[in-house]
């Protein structure tokens, strides 16, 4: 099977985990070991703090909100077994306890190493969030859906709600 092909799976396994509310699925995608987290909001974490805190801070995101997650892939690259890939994670977060829905969106960076039994896991996850584009006065579209439907709220605002500085939740690896 093709490096880039799996990689693609491997990140259709990610989206999936998030869409399900599935923890050990999402660590699945991240090695073993020796992982490097440098999600926003929060401390550089490396090895099993690294993967502990991952699993932790998914454990919570999924208690508190039904997640969809949308992957944007601009590239994956691949360099003997080694690889890597960014892109946009776009979040649509749902209350289980009710009330508003909360969309953000994330831009991402992932090393992959190929282990000895051939399977691609991310080794280094970086994101912070990004900022919509505006030119010539035209601020870029994301969630589509959220321009037809209005209701939800984004953590960089829009022209129909507020942004909130205190939005929740913290986010690791895109969470």
């Amino acid at each position: 099977m093709d490096d880039i092909y799996q990689i693609n799976v491997a990140k259709t396994e990610f989206r999936e985990a998030y869409n399900r509310g599935d923890v050990d699925q999402l660590l699945s995608v991240f090695g073993d070991e020796n992982i490097v987290d440098m999600s926003e909001g929060g401390p550089s974490r490396y090895g099993m703090a690294a993967r502990e805190g991952l699993r932790e801070d998914a454990a919570e995101l999924f208690a508190e909100f039904s997640v969809g997650l949308t992957v944007i892939i601009i590239e994956i690259t691949v360099l003997g077994n080694t690889a890597y890939d960014y892109g946009w994670h776009e979040f649509t977060l749902r209350p289980k306890s009710g009330g508003e829905t909360i969309r953000k969106r994330h831009r991402y960076f992932e090393l992959w190493k190929k282990n000895s039994s051939g399977d691609w896991k991310i080794s280094l996850f970086i994101n912070n969030a990004d900022v919509r584009e505006e030119l010539g006065g035209l601020t870029s579209h994301w969630f589509l859906s959220q321009e037809k439907s209005g209701n939800a709220r984004t953590s960089t605002g829009s022209s129909k709600t507020a942004s909130h500085a205190a939005d929740k939740p913290k986010f690791p690896m895109s969470l």
